[in-house]
């Protein structure tokens, strides 16, 4: 597993494990805490612009097929002042410098490498929803109102590569996911109307999950409850939803409703 930041490599993670795999991990240093990763059998950091060398480590250890998990901030990309060669030849070779073009670009590199990126679906499917309400609080009138208003409109940020998650209150979008990723969405939201607003977060039509798998867990509602957000509404049976019993407890703890829509 090469793993960034968020919920998805623990969660892989510990499915891997009960499927009996062993668990070789390349962490992206400044993106995770190790100690949040649960059972790994070897765990080796990396600068973000190590590839090479990430792919000599996994043929140091006999790996053919590896997994991406977790998100790696695209806000690196203009904070750090110097790429090795291999990394800043990759980033040249992209139409553009968006997350899911850069990630293509290392599984083709990686291939090349004899080493194949696979769906990380298979470890997910726990995870996965039925479409309805998940909570206990169900959304009011005009609640459901932003989410019709808002759904499409979430699936073509998506599409444009923009952003996986939008905020709307009133019948009027307030926030819009860009670099910062869902819960910073959701705290900025917060910050410019107050409590009240609905959160809704879509895959794009043509999601590829070897490069990004959005999903939502508890610290999304963490995040739902600190903010003021009433509503979260996501993707069913194409988002995995994480700790969803204990999200599910407090949600409705904080008379907020959470659904699963397809």
């Amino acid at each position: 597993m090469i793993a960034g930041s968020g919920d998805i490599p623990k969660q892989i993670l510990d499915q891997a494990e009960k499927q009996g795999y062993v668990c070789i991990v390349a962490a992206i240093r400044g993106e995770h805490d190790a100690s949040r990763l649960g059972h790994i059998d070897t765990l080796k950091w990396f600068d973000v612009d190590k590839v090479r060398e990430v792919a000599e480590f996994f043929k140091e250890q006999g790996i053919r097929e590896a997994v991406f998990a977790g998100k790696i901030d695209v806000r690196v990309l203009f904070r750090r002042k110097r790429f090795s060669k291999l990394a800043f030849d990759l980033l040249m070779r992209g139409k553009d410098w968006s997350p899911s073009t850069l990630i293509h670009t290392a599984i083709d590199y990686f291939l090349n490498q004899g080493i194949t990126i696979l769906d990380p679906t298979i470890f997910l499917s726990p995870y996965f929803c039925r479409a309805g309400v998940l909570t206990k609080t169900y959304p009011k009138k005009t609640e459901e109102e932003d989410i019709s208003i808002g759904w499409d409109k979430a699936k073509i940020i998506a599409d444009l590569d923009i952003g996986q998650t939008l905020i709307i209150k009133n019948k009027i979008v307030v926030a819009v996911e860009g670099a910062e990723g869902t819960n910073e969405t959701i705290s900025r939201a917060g910050d410019l109307i107050g409590d009240g607003f609905v959160v809704i977060k879509r895959t794009r039509t043509h999601q590829d999950p070897r490069i990004d798998l959005p999903g939502v867990g508890l610290e999304t509602v963490k995040h739902l409850v600190k903010a003021g957000g009433k509503v979260l509404c996501f993707e069913a049976d194409k988002m995995p939803f994480f700790q969803k019993d204990e999200a599910l407890k407090l949600a409705d703890m904080n008379n907020i409703s959470i659904l699963a829509r397809l």
